[in-house]
């Protein structure tokens, strides 16, 4: 492998049986991002730590994969910094702007819509409770990302009986 693996975990940081531990379990070269506040995260901060985490690597070998809220942190730090990732795989993202969003959260709206200055990955359901399916498609398309819709899976959390989740691995090989 020659780029380095970011794993950004969302709202709560991704829970032990959450597929982004479990990656990182198994790939023990993966990086996680460290928030300092996973239960009410102000943006600025999660956007700060990410630019960070992003700096202590060559950004041009770098692969994000972002859950959730996180998807909009990543959105939004693109925006800000404008660092030249090689992609990012973008999961489940939450639409902060939804009126039934989970409070709690400071910042993350509006998402930008501008397109990613890196190749990207959405991964989308047809039935998530935090982002509509036409939502999400609108958001990849708005980031100039490919949208791939795995079906009716929920929030491709562990809630979700996502586990291991290889069709994942699968699709961040990818952008490799």
């Amino acid at each position: 492998m020659t780029s380095t693996i970011l794993i950004v975990p969302g709202l709560g940081g991704s829970g032990s049986e959450h597929w982004q531990t479990l990656w990182g379990q198994k790939h023990p070269e993966f990086e996680r991002v460290a928030q300092r506040d996973w239960d009410t995260p102000v943006c600025s901060d999660w956007v700060a730590t990410l630019d960070k985490a992003v700096m202590q690597h060559e950004p041009a070998h770098m692969v994000l994969v972002a859950h959730s809220l996180a998807c909009a942190t990543v959105a939004i730090w693109a925006k800000q910094y404008k660092r030249p990732l090689k992609a990012a795989l973008l999961v489940a993202p939450a639409d902060t702007e939804a009126a039934d969003f989970p409070e709690g959260t400071t910042g993350f709206a509006p998402i930008p819509m501008e397109s990613l200055p890196f190749q990207s990955i959405v991964v989308a359901s047809t039935n998530d409770p935090y982002v509509a399916e036409a939502r999400a498609r609108q958001l990849a398309k708005a980031w100039g990302s490919e949208f791939v819709s795995i079906g009716e899976v929920g929030h491709i959390n562990t809630d979700s009986g996502f586990g291991k989740w290889e069709e994942g691995l699968t699709l961040l090989r990818k952008l490799w």
